[in-house]
């Protein structure tokens, strides 16, 4: 059985975040939020209040929630980001902070902490990040000191260290907090109030000003040893890293509502803003270059996003690697589509009131927290390398095999440059290996970039062939955006394979030339084979000339 709501709950909810944009989360508030670069506290606490109360959405059934699935926190956070990415962030630091409690507490703290953020009393902050460890949580010096009593017995744990970059680290009236025990790192329940725990002024930062983001500092604060999250200490790490697939997932979903906000705000302007006697709507040098590239990637990760969503609701655990790729692709491409959005708008994009310039401050921040795009390279390529190995080539060569399968009855999907690129891919992690260049790290980001755009291509594939058994009247503008996205997964494919093999200066001429061969480079750079007609073709579904 699948986790979460019907769609028509789901719905309900969706239904519920538009309201909030006509009420609470207005154009002009939005703007006023951003313009103060103040918290709006009372707004985000009316978000989780009896009237609105969002979070149930994560919260299990038997906690007073309305048990959500993956999908569905996508679909509510991808809402949300699109409203504002500092709302969203808000809202999303409360479900990774409740994460800890979700994956590793007991019953008895799910019951009291999850059950009090049902409740809608509590704002949640996750605080693992410190000044100098970052993303590697294994540097952790923020340290718990078991205490005794008078009968021998551990009564609780004094802390002492220092937390940085913890949104709506201010304002929480609890924290999960990552602190290093004797047994390793552990995560403990710290109160606002709490003697010794200070709760630090808010960050001036680049972007997303509606979002609180606040140093935490702990001196001597004494945690009684029922607040540590699942009662065993030195089990931290073990749950950190069982979130970070969904988290960073979750990230992805949020990017992904910026970027489709951005195109929201460009597509309308285009039909009117009228150039040398056309609207721009009509311009290739507007939309092949400003609009459709972006339009195309977004229905991309959108589309590997639903599929790590589904299988998280289906019960798979170990998504670390997808949600990586979710975060790392969105993310760059929301924050691209967001560039070229201030520039399709030319010197209104530069201007606050059309929001563009806003949803490109609050983007950048997708490409940072939860792990910054090069920390989730490493992730990609490590993993994925490891994955083919020890599967000697077939994991990638199933993939191939399906791409294939999908071309005999979808010929015009594209997939036959998936096929090829995943086999490409395949040689080409094989090839890194034998030659020991997995310790270059611009080696193995050139391999995430082409794990990425492949595995994201063979998702939309996927979405089209689903699309084409349903007899979707959206199949023919996602079969136009697959045949775009095909071509620039073979290119990236094929140039990042020259860097590796022409870069690294350790193969001759003919290794380049027969490996080139092998991997059919011809065709890989042949795919972009009438790119111009399909966007051509997406360009009348972007700009609604053709229905």
């Amino acid at each position: 059985m699948l986790k979460g709501l019907d769609l028509e709950s789901r719905q309900m909810v969706l239904d519920t975040v538009a309201q909030l944009r006509k009420r609470l989360l207005t154009k002009e508030k939005i703007l006023e939020f951003d313009k103060t670069d103040q918290f709006p506290e009372e707004t985000v606490r009316k978000l989780l209040g009896p009237e609105v109360g969002l979070q149930l959405l994560f919260i299990p059934e038997e906690y007073g929630g309305m048990g959500g699935g993956a999908r569905d926190s996508c679909a509510v956070t991808h809402a949300i980001a699109k409203i504002c990415l500092g709302i969203g962030t808000a809202f999303f630091a409360i479900q990774l902070g409740a994460d800890p409690l979700y994956v590793g507490g007991t019953d008895a703290q799910k019951e009291k902490w999850l059950g009090a953020i049902a409740e809608g009393d509590s704002l949640v902050a996750y605080a693992v990040t410190e000044p100098e460890a970052g993303s590697n949580l294994a540097s952790l010096k923020t340290v718990a000191d078991p205490v005794i009593d008078d009968t021998g017995k551990i009564s609780g744990y004094k802390i002492n260290g220092f937390k940085q970059f913890i949104s709506t680290g201010a304002y929480a009236d609890f924290i999960t907090l990552l602190a290093k025990t004797p047994e390793g790192p552990t995560f403990f329940i710290v109160e606002k109030g709490t003697k010794g725990f200070t709760q630090g002024k808010g960050e001036k930062k680049h972007g997303l000003h509606a979002s609180n983001t606040s140093p935490l500092s702990f001196s001597d604060v004494f945690v009684p040893v029922e607040n540590l999250i699942g009662g065993v200490p030195g089990k931290g790490l073990k749950q950190a890293n069982q979130v970070f697939g969904y988290t960073r997932l979750m990230v992805a979903a949020m990017a992904l509502g910026a970027g489709d906000a951005v195109l929201d705000i460009v597509i309308p302007y285009a039909k009117e803003r009228v150039q040398f006697g056309a609207p721009v709507a009509e311009k290739q040098g507007y939309t092949h270059k400003l609009v459709v590239p972006h339009a195309v990637r977004l229905e991309a990760a959108s589309a590997h996003i639903d599929e790590v969503a589904l299988q998280f609701d289906s019960g798979e655990k170990d998504l670390q690697t997808e949600g990586s790729i979710s975060k790392y692709f969105a993310s760059e491409v929301a924050n691209k589509a967001a560039d070229d959005g201030i520039q399709a708008l030319g010197g209104y994009g530069y201007i606050c009131e059309y929001e563009v310039e806003k949803i490109k401050r609050d983007v950048k921040v997708t490409c940072i927290y939860e792990g910054t795009s090069e920390i989730q390279q490493n992730i990609i390529s490590t993993f994925r390398w490891k994955k083919t190995q020890k599967t000697k080539g077939a994991f990638y060569n199933k993939i191939a095999s399906e791409m294939d399968e999908i071309d005999k009855t979808m010929e015009n999907a594209g997939c036959k440059y998936y096929a090829l690129a995943a086999r490409a891919l395949n040689k080409t992690i094989s090839l890194v290996h034998a030659n020991r260049l997995v310790k270059k790290q611009y080696v193995m980001f050139a391999l995430a970039d082409m794990i990425t755009f492949t595995e994201v291509g063979a998702s939309f594939a996927r979405k089209a062939y689903t699309l084409s058994k349903e007899g979707s009247r959206d199949l023919e503008k996602i079969l136009a955006m697959n045949r775009i996205f095909a071509g620039e997964t073979a290119h990236i494919v094929a140039e990042n394979m020259l860097k590796i093999l022409m870069g690294t200066g350790i193969f001759d001429d003919k290794t380049i030339t027969d490996f080139m061969e092998a991997v059919s480079y011809n065709d890989l750079i042949g795919s972009c084979r009438n790119i111009m007609l399909d966007m051509d073709l997406v360009t009348d579904f972007i700009f609604e000339k053709k229905s």
